[in-house]
């Protein structure tokens, strides 16, 4: 291959992480050139859409994804996190690069962190997940929704009158704004996204020249996290609406994935999370340590808050 086109969305961070890509890409093979085809998704169509209208995951993908089986680029860069857990017929997932911190993060105005805000303080977020797990911690916080990419965001807390904002620590890293974190949101404590922190190359299964170069870029403890995280996701239904979180981690000295996953109520009132360890270092454990985490939480009778 001496040209390779990458479809992204347009957005100051998925533009940062195409060129992340596209300089690992050139790293290992600096013949090749590669340009970036900037895909307006109907997610960025709707950035100024009412918050009870938010983009569903493949809102963020469709349109990439279509050019990708068109033929017009050759491969794909996501948030693994946008990307949904069943992708269209004749598209693979062909790497996932290291892990980011998967963790969330709290931007306050006066620097307090959660424990400390204010009774009734106002916090913006656009994920269900996110509002759910903050009711949990404090249910006298006042959640408010918030749209746009990551500096949008950003800006409209700033011209708020609200006490904070939860974002991905990922994003506000990448795009030089870690400075502006109050307060990292553990992991293990406080649920991220499924694929959170982590970026995604999509590509046409059966272009194998495209498939192996990108195979290349795969980093496999990443990997095997995501996967657990991404099949306890699935086993709990393409129809789930509720808020999920997942974060799978190595086990320091077994090198063995350990997955926590919750499933709450928008209310936040009710989260049920429950921890398991896998049985190896590979994709088909860690995605038997997926299910094995769903029925654990399925166990707890949360079928309504699935539905």
């Amino acid at each position: 291959m001496k040209h390779l086109r990458i479809g992204t969305r347009g957005s100051e961070l998925a533009l940062w992480q195409a060129r992340h890509v596209r300089s690992a890409i050139i790293a290992r093979h600096p013949d090749v050139q590669v340009d970036l085809e900037v895909i307006v998704t109907s997610a960025d169509k709707a950035q100024d859409s009412p918050p009870a209208g938010a983009p569903g995951k493949a809102q963020f993908t469709k349109e990439i994804e279509d050019a990708l089986l068109a033929g017009s680029v050759d491969l794909a860069v996501h948030s693994l996190k946008d990307l949904p857990v069943r992708l269209p017929e004749g598209l693979a997932l062909a790497a996932v690069l290291e892990r980011d911190d998967p963790a969330d993060a709290l931007i306050t105005r006066t620097g307090a962190a959660l424990e400390q805000l204010p009774e009734g303080a106002v916090i913006l977020t656009g994920a269900a997940r996110r509002a759910a797990q903050l009711r949990h911690r404090r249910g006298d916080l006042k959640i408010e929704p918030v749209r746009g990419n990551v500096p949008t965001r950003i800006r409209k807390f700033r011209q708020s009158q609200a006490d904070g904002i939860v974002l991905a620590c990922a994003g506000l890293i990448r795009l030089g704004l870690g400075d502006q974190i109050t307060q990292r949101l553990d992991p293990e404590e406080f649920l991220p996204a499924c694929g959170q922190g982590a970026l995604a190359v999509e590509v046409r299964a059966d272009v194998h020249a495209v498939l192996a170069l990108c195979q290349a870029l795969n980093h496999t403890p990443t990997w095997i996290c995501v996967m657990a995280e991404r099949a306890f996701l699935a086993a709990l239904g393409s129809g789930c609406r509720a808020p999920v979180g997942a974060y799978a981690r190595m086990r320091a000295g077994e090198a063995l994935p350990v997955l926590t996953g919750m499933v709450a109520d928008a209310s936040g009132v009710r989260l049920v999370k429950r921890t398991a360890v896998g049985a190896a270092a590979d994709a088909l454990a860690a995605e038997d340590l997926g299910r094995r985490v769903a029925d654990l939480v399925r166990a707890e009778g949360i079928e309504e808050m699935l539905a």
